[in-house]
């Protein structure tokens, strides 16, 4: 019998390596095990009634509790044809809920509950988040309650269409994790190691591709005006457009190297009423820089309706002030 040689660059793993691997191991569970610890109190199960034609049925789906106590946050869709249902919690407490508002176009909801008062689960903001960073996920999948699963953050800033009626919307910021998602985990939380709620989850775009629809300023403000009124006030002006690369003297003068170009108008609108032209390039709005969609959506919120807007644009190299008086998005 011959003895075989060491395979050349081979070396054996020493005792510190075993013990450098058990403690990154131990960081990683305590990690996962404090997010769930102080979470799953707060993600309920819910069970949807539904009603499809002469036959009655039902939904499931997950919810978060929330502040002000007895409210939970959920996606749209989960309750988007019921007013009623009921929300279960891994201490076995059933309460009845309703919705309180929802918003397709954000794919978010409110619900109240009745006869108990849910721990509201701390909320992060997603804007911090990092990719590679591990996020957990929480949420109840083919109707396993409080179901743990964890990954990192794959990718940010995605972009998700949302629609409701004729209306469509782009929500921006999407958060994408190859943290397990199944059909139940819809509403469900997606936080942070410190078990702060960074997002919920909406959608399950593939194998090891989850979407999450972020916690952020933004949508903090769509869950306030939901709680409070129960629907979201959009302003509406009427411009359809996309991302356009700025001439190189124009982007030197500004600081930033795109716009948002209008490639359509529709007719009657604000915008076409207040002159705008297709092919220019919306570049400011109220003084702040506008650089896509995203950037325009966000400040087309509420408070602007009926306002007026001052509206900087790019016109065949020139920059142009242009005011808009922006209506309400008709549902």
């Amino acid at each position: 019998m011959v003895a075989l040689a060491p395979r050349p660059g081979l070396v054996p793993s020493s005792s510190e390596d075993e013990v450098d691997d058990d403690a990154a191991l131990d960081a990683y569970s305590v990690a996962v095990s404090t997010a769930a610890d102080r979470l799953i109190p707060s993600v309920a199960s819910l069970r949807v009634p539904r009603q499809v034609g002469g036959w009655a049925g039902g939904g499931a789906g997950s919810a978060v509790a929330i502040e002000p106590v007895g409210h939970l946050v959920t996606s749209a869709h989960v309750v988007a044809a019921t007013e009623r249902g009921t929300a279960t919690f891994v201490d076995g407490s059933e309460l009845e809920f309703r919705v309180v508002g929802r918003d397709p176009l954000s794919d978010l909801a409110v619900l109240r509950t009745t006869g108990g008062d849910p721990r509201p689960a701390p909320l992060g903001d997603a804007d911090r988040l990092r990719v590679g960073q591990l996020v957990v996920a929480i949420g109840n999948p083919l109707g396993f309650a409080g179901t743990v699963t964890a990954g990192v953050v794959s990718a940010l800033g995605r972009s998700m269409a949302a629609r409701d009626g004729r209306n469509s919307r782009m929500v921006e910021n999407v958060i994408q994790t190859d943290a397990a998602l199944n059909p139940g985990n819809s509403g469900g939380a997606l936080a942070d190691s410190r078990g702060r709620v960074v997002g919920i989850n909406t959608a399950v775009a593939g194998i090891g591709l989850g979407l999450a629809v972020p916690i952020d300023p933004a949508t903090r403000r769509i869950i306030d005006a939901l709680v409070v009124d129960g629907r979201v006030r959009r302003a509406f002006l009427g411009i359809v457009g996309g991302v356009r690369p700025l001439g190189e003297p124009m982007a030197n003068r500004l600081g930033r190297r795109h716009g948002l170009e209008v490639v359509q108008l529709l007719e009657p609108s604000p915008a076409a009423a207040a002159g705008l032209r297709v092919g220019d390039v919306v570049v400011g709005l109220d003084g702040q820089p506008i650089e896509g969609v995203g950037d325009l959506q966000r400040r087309l919120i509420g408070e602007v309706i009926g306002g007026r807007l001052d509206l900087t644009v790019d016109r065949g190299g020139e920059l142009r002030s242009i005011s808009v008086r922006p209506v309400e998005l008709a549902s």
